[in-house]
């Protein structure tokens, strides 16, 4: 609490504060320290969560060095306020003793496919105004990508129980272990009297290198390895192919379930990472060891065949020849893709060219009561990115239910 409370303290209170500017959902972070200082963490939670209802997540994993701390005045003395924890502290108090006033029931009915960050955004704000809101979810836990993507050490999980009540208590109904697509259909929801449907399902694909050697049994992919990471036996030396926040959480994961050694190989360099800086300084403190430049063209029995990537003209090249990585097992983490059960099953749901869901900013679908967005309309991004857009697909709903 105290160090929590210094850094609020330090926060400078500014009238046009860049840090508000940084955050994609622009929460009120200047209100946030001075409701804090005071003590009045009650009106604070309330204030985050009208907000952003899932604050005390954001307050953990969000990519806080590029947006409210990134943006801090206090940056040009390189001691940035620690907002996410001062955030995820008011957010952690509250959660339990929220008191969330729902409108009452409006005989409305709306469904929601997925539980990741934008189908627990979306459910939230539906449910407060008074729509009977039912969840599907094709696992057993609600959370999608925070529950199966992110490791405990960085989102416990017990944190998921607790919005999960939450939900539950405003009336929510959860249905855990089901895909929508093979047996139930969308057709079969607005049969069932559905209004409006929301498709929030995430991208769980891996994508694939497209070099030989991925069938291999040593080789292994980082969604399906976060999903449960105690289902392998990766005691040795595991190379990590990428650069993202998966791979990272990937690396830091194998140290921590006993791997002797955990390399982390990426084409180009380390400007050129997409994972949070500080997430890529814990993995080095973690014992991960970074290599750059390095392409792999190949995978097989004993390791990887990569190619030196060099940088000319703002264009990455690779050298001819050919170098030996040697490692015991292998995690590609180069992103995902979109499952197709729902649009395959369904009636005039369009995609792109990458199996993404199309819709519009509002989240409007090709199907007149269908939206989407989230990762399956925009590929991988942020919790908060999530909940922003969300926030939009939510309103436009809400507006399209009340005119039935």
């Amino acid at each position: 609490m105290q160090n929590v409370l210094s850094e609020a303290k330090r926060c400078l209170k500014c009238k046009n504060a860049k840090c508000v500017q940084g955050c994609p959902i622009q929460t009120n972070i200047p209100e946030m320290m001075r409701l804090f200082e005071e003590g009045d963490l009650k009106t604070a939670g309330n204030m985050l969560f009208e907000n952003n209802p899932l604050s005390i997540v954001c307050g953990l994993v969000c990519h806080h060095e590029a947006q409210c701390e990134g943006h801090c005045i206090l940056n040009h003395k390189n001691q940035p306020i620690k907002i996410g924890a001062i955030e995820h502290y008011i957010s952690d108090y509250n959660l339990d003793i929220l008191e969330i006033k729902k409108a009452e029931n409006n005989h409305k009915r709306a469904g929601i496919i997925g539980s990741g960050p934008a189908g627990i955004t979306i459910a939230f704000l539906l449910a407060i105004k008074g729509y009977k809101v039912t969840i599907f979810e094709s696992h057993d836990r609600i959370g999608g990508v925070l529950q199966y993507g992110i490791p405990d050490f960085r989102l416990p999980k017990t944190i998921l129980k607790r919005i999960r009540k939450k939900l539950v208590d405003l009336g929510v109904q959860i249905r855990p272990n089901v895909l929508i697509g093979p047996v139930l259909t969308v057709d079969d929801m607005f049969a069932d009297g559905y209004d409006s449907i929301f498709i929030g399902t995430g991208v769980w694909n891996p994508k694939k290198m497209r070099i030989k050697g991925e069938s291999l049994g040593h080789v292994h992919f980082a969604i399906d390895y976060l999903k449960n990471p105690d289902a392998y036996v990766l005691n040795g030396h595991v190379t990590v192919i990428g650069a993202g926040n998966v791979a990272i959480d990937v690396a830091r994961t194998a140290i921590r379930k006993g791997a002797k050694k955990v390399t982390l190989m990426y084409r180009k360099d380390r400007e050129n990472m997409t994972a949070s800086k500080d997430e890529v300084a814990f993995a080095e403190l973690d014992g991960v060891q970074l290599q750059f430049g390095k392409a792999p063209v190949e995978i097989d029995d004993e390791g990887i065949w990569y190619q030196e990537s060099y940088l000319e003209d703002e264009v990455w090249y690779t050298r001819e020849e050919r170098h030996y990585h040697e490692t015991d097992a292998v995690i590609i983490a180069v992103s995902q893709a979109p499952r197709s059960n729902i649009v395959s099953k369904s009636k005039g749901i369009e995609v792109n060219k990458g199996g993404f869901v199309k819709a519009d900013f509002d989240g409007q679908t090709s199907r007149q009561g269908v939206f989407a967005s989230g990762d399956v309309v925009t590929g991988a991004k942020t919790v908060v990115e999530a909940v922003k857009y969300s926030k939009v697909v939510a309103d436009a709903m809400d507006k399209y239910m009340s005119q039935l």
